[in-house]
């Protein structure tokens, strides 16, 4: 189906090309057969035609009184097919993004491969997706450009992002891409004739990752060809949907409307949109009036659909309910990673997703689940971001439950509520008889709700609260009394609130508060707007007028948000300032109005109305229905803030200088500096963690290059392969060579240079060639010469860069300013501002460039080891963020590029502080085996022979070694900590382990030693008392004992000056027999804990223990099959 991009409107600045994609899905033999399908251009012009069930609404079109939902007119496309591999090429019927099972259908084209670099063995799967990429050009046919920019050299290079999963317990937290090429294709056009090429289109594997539904695709060029800007789109999988025995594709919590009238949205108000960031698929919006429907999207609107809920609508009303009206409107809609909130009067329903990549089971509630059922309900508030492995939201309670909070938990889908305070009400803990709360927010890292409480002292007379509720101690505060009037600002721009200040006569309403965990800022927004950085002491921000009331705040979460009020004005700051600008209406909205109509631009018309605003990838976009030629859609735009924010700018400073008989227009730049550059930058992976992989397809052995069927099967099954082998290295032992792609050609690398005689002869079979270099793991990526959108700090780490600046006039202040003529003081100023100074530092050293007219500031920022005690990879991470500013740029200075105006002089970088992901506690298999046959002075190895799982003759010294290994950046090392281990007792195979609580379970004292047998003192033996009685001791200091049961490590906690944050455990399971004379054979396991020592290893992280084999072995027998 089509899914088109927002239009960016005839003559708007940037470049006129832009990218097309679609995702084609892989057939199997099992597929519908395909169906023709118009392709939607226009309008529809049959009045009761209705679209085929698979194509998503993306505007609106009156028929006969009514209104069709159909997709968005625009210069690029967005499509999902559904065909077999005979049809990829053909325009066939559509499909969604839905399917999440790998697909079998590659393995008969692989075992046509007799002579290629693959293992015969594996059976290779493939994605159920292709992505089809084309771009287009207003004003010129997308078939000709495609084709020009193939003879010229055009390859389109798609980068998959997945984002990591919320539940870390589950699922592995990792930062991973695949970087693929797309491979050109031929499409199967009928009227193509006798040409060689007539359409064609670039194709791409659509790859899908085991607990991630969220992927970001960035689409650029090669370098060759037409000029054309990196783009990026969302590929999120759609949980909520289900193939019909018809073949036909339906909603699973509602029914899809394609009728509407105008009064859905024609001047209705705008209402918020509420998700959890960066973590959701599929977006969900309601407030329409009168109607139990709301829009979905899992495109972030650039396409959508009107659902109309299978809800039963009980509005049964009681006593203890105080609600006078009842509507069928959904009132608030939250999105989770696989879980739908919505509030229809004052009840509250969920309904979970089908996520087979994410839950262990099929979770999917497959209804609308009705929670709280005996509680009446007012407001949902969300938590816009999740921790400790789940996601969060508040429902706040009227009515008997006035004055406490639902406090809802969604983990792996499952949804639980718990009523806070646990001892007695907010009222009653702040001693208030007449008091509700308004607003709740959620501060993840100190466990505490913030409170918006209201009290009624008269009838006249209302006092409002900022009350904070500790979730472990159950205590309640009175952070923050509010005053009862606006404060007088007297024309500055920002107060402190001291409590002196005069006041106005207007009463501060409080609607709401947003809070911004990266910066630790505190937003309480009504007819006035307060800031806080630490809950009690707040800031006036005086620019936003008292006439006016904020209905709802957006936060980009990068350093910008913006508010809306109830009469529609949007209103923007950006943090770190207290300028507060109007956008709309504005003089400088006015002016691109009317650029916008004199460039006949569809996304622009008289009647129009905004149904919600949202920021995506730093960009802030409107979603609005727009009416022309009695026609209505609904539409995805973008709001340019700073092309709006540098009219204001040319607006407001302005000069009239008389010249002769005639006035001059002058005007005047107030940005301190020219140009700004960032030098410097390191290597981003030690930083932002990503795990790159790079992916070609294969070589096709054809005259015109073009692929087929065949080879993009291939294509299929290798990028699936690629990731598999990526999982399978997630193991508790380490490969002779650090890096997953190793096993996969260590056996075809010595005849790579047959396999290449038989392409240039083209002999290869099957007709392509697998090129192995071209299946890698990248580990030295270069900077973009722009900051990372994260980094991770571990224990210690610095992060440094350099901002390089030209000074508008002179970069030194005068000899009169500085009263000092031996003294160099330069103009320009940069400040840094942390949201947690007691936990990262930052140095600044200035270095002024007088022959450059310029100034280089070196930033180095670093964790101060203070802040975070040992934890696993990639768990638990504190965040915090860094403003770098130069100071009077706010508002003041734009970089002009082809893609329009940016904003310069304020760089925000969030920041994790904890022990990153990708790092890990490895068992060194090959280092083990060589060190304990040199000290045991023999040689031995298990009698059938398993690479996975090495063996150990039983009565000889046993001496482990661990490696220490960066998944990011390639790096292993020695373990030089100390550790302790376990032995279990005697367990069957592998596949009977239980794990129980520590509680259940009795546990050892165990000596701890130092890792390796250099300086250690043997333990005294021990025999613990099992039905297969393991003898073993390690001269390294480290006895195994065998407790009870499996028992989950306990997470080690050291002193607050040690230099390691990170210690490790890893379990390591072994095959032990109980004499040299017995063909009994039983498997144990033993479990190996780290303690920090020395400053030689220096890190947050305690790397997750997991699983791993080897044996101890007399005899032939086995202790099972490997794993």
């Amino acid at each position: 189906m089509e899914r088109r991009e927002e239009e960016r409107g005839r003559g708007e600045k940037g470049s006129s090309f832009h990218w097309k994609v679609r995702i084609e899905k892989v057939p199997t033999e099992k597929s519908a057969p395909a169906q023709s399908e118009e392709t939607v251009r226009g309008e529809e012009t049959a009045k009761g035609e209705q679209r085929s069930h698979g194509e998503k609404a993306g505007g609106a079109e009156r028929s006969g009184g009514e209104e069709r939902v159909h997709g968005q007119k625009g210069q690029g496309e967005e499509k999902v097919f559904l065909n077999k591999f005979e049809t990829v090429g053909k325009s066939g019927a559509s499909d969604r993004f839905f399917r999440q099972e790998p697909l079998d259908a590659v393995e008969r084209v692989f075992r046509m491969l007799v002579d290629a670099p693959i293992d015969p063995d594996e059976k290779y799967l493939g994605f159920p997706y292709y992505l089809k990429i084309n771009y287009s050009c207003e004003g010129e046919p997308s078939e000709a450009l495609v084709r020009k920019g193939h003879l010229t050299g055009l390859k389109p290079v798609v980068l998959v992002t997945f984002q990591s999963p919320v539940n870390f317990r589950h699922w592995k937290i990792e930062q991973l891409q695949i970087q693929m090429e797309a491979a050109p294709f031929r499409s199967k056009a009928e009227s193509c004739g006798s040409e060689e090429l007539c359409v064609m289109s670039w194709y791409t594997p659509m790859p899908i990752k085991n607990g991630s539904v969220v992927m970001h695709v960035d689409v650029s060029s090669n370098g060759l060809g037409p000029l054309i800007p990196k783009q990026r789109f969302q590929m999120n999988i759609n949980g909520f949907l289900k193939r019909e025995q018809d073949n036909t594709i339906q909603f699973t919590v509602g029914s899809e409307l394609f009728h509407l009238v105008s009064q859905y949205f024609f001047n209705a108000p705008s209402r918020p949109l509420w998700y959890t960031v960066d973590q959701t698929p599929v977006l969900i919006l309601g407030g329409i009036p009168n109607e139990k429907s709301i829009l979905l999207t899992d495109t972030s609107f650039k396409d959508l659909s009107l659902i109309e809920l299978n809800i039963d609508s009980c509005w049964v009303g009681s006593f203890y309910c105080p609600q006078a009206d009842f509507s069928a409107t959904i009132y608030d809609t939250i999105s989770t990673e696989s879980t739908l909130f919505i509030r229809q009067n004052q009840l509250i329903y969920y309904y979970t997703g089908t996520y087979t990549t994410l839950h262990k089971g099929d979770h999917g509630s497959g209804r609308w689940v009705r929670v709280l059922a005996n509680e009446c309900i007012k407001k949902l508030c969300p938590v816009e971001f999740h921790s400790n492995g789940s996601e969060y939201m508040m429902a706040l309670s009227t009515g008997k439950h006035e004055g406490y909070v639902h406090f809802g938990t969604i983990t792996d889908g499952r949804v639980s509520f718990k009523m806070l305070p646990v001892s007695q009400s907010v009222c009653e803990g702040i001693q208030a008889t007449n008091c509700s709360i308004i607003w709740g927010a959620f501060i993840e890292g100190e466990y505490k709700l913030l409170l918006l409480v209201k009290i009624v002292v008269t009838h006249t007379r209302k006092c409002f609260q900022v009350v904070g509720y500790d979730l472990v101690t159950d205590n309640l505060s009175i952070l923050y009394k509010l005053p009862e009037f606006i404060p007088d600002a007297r024309g500055l721009e920002f107060l402190m609130m001291l409590q002196t200040e005069s006041y106005t006569n207007s009463p501060m309403v409080p609607r709401g508060m947003s809070y911004n965990p990266y910066n630790n800022i505190l937003y309480i927004w009504g007819n006035f707007l307060l800031q806080s950085y630490d809950y009690e002491n707040f800031i006036y921000l005086a620019d936003f007028p008292k006439e006016s009331s904020i209905k709802y705040l957006v936060n980009s979460f990068r350093g910008e948000l913006v508010f809306v009020t109830e009469t529609e004005e949007i209103w923007y700051l950006l943090e770190g300032s207290y300028k507060i600008y109007r956008l709309i209406p504005s003089d400088s909205w006015e002016v691109h109005i009317s650029l916008q109509v004199m460039r006949q631009s569809s996304l622009y018309t008289s009647n129009e109305t905004m149904v919600t605003l949202f920021y995506e990838q730093d960009k802030l976009y409107q979603l609005m229905y727009l009416i022309s030629k009695q026609k209505g859609r609904l539409v995805k735009r973008l709001i340019p803030v700073e092309q709006l924010l540098n009219y204001q700018l040319v607006h407001n400073h302005f000069l009239l200088e008389q010249q002769g008989a005639y006035k001059t227009l002058t005007f005047t730049n107030q940005c301190p500096f020219t140009v700004m550059r960032l030098w410097d930058l390191p290597n981003p992976q030690s930083y932002t963690r990503q795990e790159r992989y790079r992916a070609l397809p294969p070589r096709v052995l054809g005259a015109s290059g073009f692929h087929n069927e065949n080879s993009l099967a291939v294509y299929q099954g290798l990028v699936y392969y690629l990731l598999w082998l990526h999982s399978k290295y997630d193991k508790p032992y380490a490969d002779p060579v650090h890096d997953p792609t190793w096993r996969w050609w260590k056996n075809k690398k010595q005849d790579q240079d047959y396999y290449f005689y038989l392409a240039s002869n083209w002999q290869s079979a099957g007709g392509v060639h697998i090129d192995m270099a071209s299946y890698e793991k990248i580990y030295n990526l270069k900077a973009e010469y722009k900051l990372p959108e994260r980094i991770f700090l571990d224990k210690g780490t610095k992060y440094s860069f350099s901002v390089f600046l030209t000074a508008r006039g002179h970069v030194l202040k005068t000899e009169s300013e500085i009263g000092s003529s031996f003294q160099l003081e330069s103009r320009l100023g940069l400040g840094v501002l942390l949201a947690d100074p007691g936990c990262i530092e930052v140095v600044v050293k200035q270095k002024i460039l007088i022959n450059r007219n310029s100034v280089l500031f070196r930033v180095t920022l670093g964790d101060k080891k203070l802040c975070f005690d040992q934890g696993i990879s990639g768990h638990h991470l504190m965040k915090t963020s860094m403003l770098v500013k130069v100071v009077g740029s706010t508002g003041h200075c734009f970089q002009n590029t082809h893609l329009g105006p940016r904003l310069q002089g304020n760089l925000v970088v969030p920041v994790l502080i904890g022990c990153p992901p990708g790092k890990r506690l490895a068992f060194d298999i090959t280092y083990t085996l060589e060190y304990n046959r040199l000290q045991n002075k023999h040689y031995f190895d298990c009698v059938n022979v398993d690479p996975e799982m090495p063996c150990f003759l039983f009565r000889d010294k046993f001496y482990p070694f661990f490696l220490i290994q960066d998944l990011v950046t390639g790096d292993s090392g020695s373990f030089q900590g100390r550790w302790w281990a376990v032995d279990p007792p005697w367990i069957p195979s592998r596949n009977t382990v239980r794990r129980r609580s520590t509680a259940s379970t009795a546990l050892w004292t165990i000596p701890t030693a130092s890792s390796g047998p250099r300086g250690t003192r043997p333990p005294p033996r021990t025999w613990p008392s099992t039905s297969c009685p393991t003898r073993a001791w390690a001269s390294s200091g480290c006895a195994y004992r065998t407790p009870h049961a499996m028992t989950p490590f306990p997470i080690a906690s050291s002193p607050r000056n040690s230099s390691s944050r990170c210690w490790s455990a890893i379990e390591v399971w072994t095959r032990a027999h109980t004499a040299t004379t017995s063909s009994f054979s039983c498997c144990t396991s033993m479990g190996f804990h780290s303690v920090p020592r020395g400053p030689s290893y220096s890190s947050w992280c305690q790397p997750v223990y997991s699983w791993a084999w080897w044996s101890f072995t007399s005899s032939p027998a086995s202790c099972g099959p490997s794993w």
